[in-house]
Parts: C-alpha cells; structure tokens; sequence
C-alpha cells in the first residue's frame, strides 16, 4: 500500500506536467515573437493541429485596425491559396510621401490541409509597425475539416496566467536604426524559406518565450509535485514503522 501511495503520487504529477505542458506549447503564435518599432519584418503564424481525428483546413489572421499596417503580402505556400481583406480609412496616412487610403484588416489562407501532429507557417510581410506601441496582438481563428472552429482572440494580461485561447502577440522593440523597407518586398521561395529557416533558429536560440517560460514553470512544478509525493509516502512509512 505505502509503495502503492508513492507510485501514484508520482504519475499524478508526471500527467500533470505532460498535460499542461502539451496546453502552454499547442496554440497559433507569431515567430519571431519581436519587431523593431516603426520598421518592416517577414513575421510566420505558427499553427500547429491540435486533434488527433482531424486537420486544420483555414486559417484567418485578423490584424487589428488601431495600428493600421500599409503594407500587407502574404508569401504563396503550396497548396494554400492567400486572400486579403481591406478597409478604407477615415483618415488617410502619408507613408513615403505617399497617401495611404486603405490598410489590410485580414488574411485568409484556405485550400491546404495540416493534417494532425503537424504545424504549418504562414510567413508575411508586414509594415510599417507602429513606432508607439510595445505590442501588436493579431486575433486568429483556426478551422478543422470536422467544421470545428478554435478562436485564438483572448489577450495575455500583465501578471496573470495565460488564458486558454491566447491571441498570437508580437513584442515591438527599441528600433535599431534605419527604415528597411527592402523587407517589405515579395520574397521568391527561396529567400522566402530562408528567411522562415532563420526564424526559426532564432527562436531556438533567444531567450525563452511566454509560452516555453509557462511550459518550463509547470514542469518544475509536476518535480517538486512528484518529490512532494515520494516523501509523503516514505513519511507514511516511517510513521507506519
């Protein structure tokens, strides 16, 4: 019985760890998880499918109209076929020296299929990012070929724990100096899968994001769960003797 006790305190805190875990890492996410202020960056919508019985078949990407982008394309994927919404705008904006009387407001991306224990990218080109705000927070809705829709569209909030549905975020940073604007031209497939490769190693190699800090938290806390457990039950066995 005590033996027992132990074993099962330990499984309850390893399949606490393998399930929240699995909770902090599956959602949509931008990457990389940061952009200069006021400049252009190719930035990927992570979208990894969640079900086991079915696969992911749309997504949309709506891009929030208080911080208005001018500039908007999609990378063409094989497969997935792109569609961009715009909206007018009560006040133009003057961009280059240009009037800007319009800005994208959503991207849909349809035809493709990820199907499950796979993710898919969906890499755009974007500017210019707002040069007075620390954040953009792009609402993005996930729908399966079962006709069941996932929305990612609640807002992580400063100090709490992250919602079930969080919004895929992007952290504006300090801009580094220069307006490139060269990035915000159509890449071809190459440089474009080079660019989604680099992204990729970057995340790898910056420091730990909200979600992957969440997973680490709750890993650290299913070991000191599962120890609490075992000296319970040595606890238990020293009082039985």
């Amino acid at each position: 019985m005590k033996t027992s006790r132990v074993s099962f305190a330990a499984a309850l805190a390893a399949g606490a760890v393998l399930a929240l875990s699995g909770t902090a890492f599956a959602h949509v996410s931008v990457q990389p998880g940061d952009a200069p202020k006021g400049g252009y960056a190719t930035i990927n919508f992570k979208v990894p499918n969640e079900r086991d019985n079915a696969s992911t078949t749309q997504l949309e990407v709506n891009f929030p109209i208080d911080q208005p982008l001018t500039s908007v394309m999609p990378q063409d994927i094989p497969g997935w076929t792109s569609t961009v919404e715009k909206t007018k705008l009560d006040k133009p904006l003057s961009v280059h020296g240009k009037q800007v009387n319009e800005v994208v407001t959503k991207v849909t991306w349809t035809g493709g299929k990820i199907e499950p224990g796979k993710f898919q990218q969906f890499p755009v080109s974007v500017g210019k990012l707002p040069d007075n705000a620390d954040k953009m927070v792009f609402k993005a809705i996930q729908t399966y070929d079962n006709n069941e829709v996932v929305r990612w569209i609640e807002e992580a909030k400063e100090g709490a724990a992250e919602p079930q549905n969080p919004a895929p975020t992007l952290k504006l940073t300090a801009a580094a100096g220069g307006d490139h604007h060269d990035d915000a031209k159509p890449a071809d497939g190459k440089n474009a899968a080079q660019d989604a490769a680099k992204d990729e190693r970057h995340d790898e190699a910056s420091a730990p994001s909200g979600s992957d800090t969440t997973a680490r938290a709750l890993g650290i806390a299913g070991i000191v769960l599962g120890l609490g457990g075992v000296a319970f039950g040595i606890a238990s066995r020293r009082r039985s003797a």
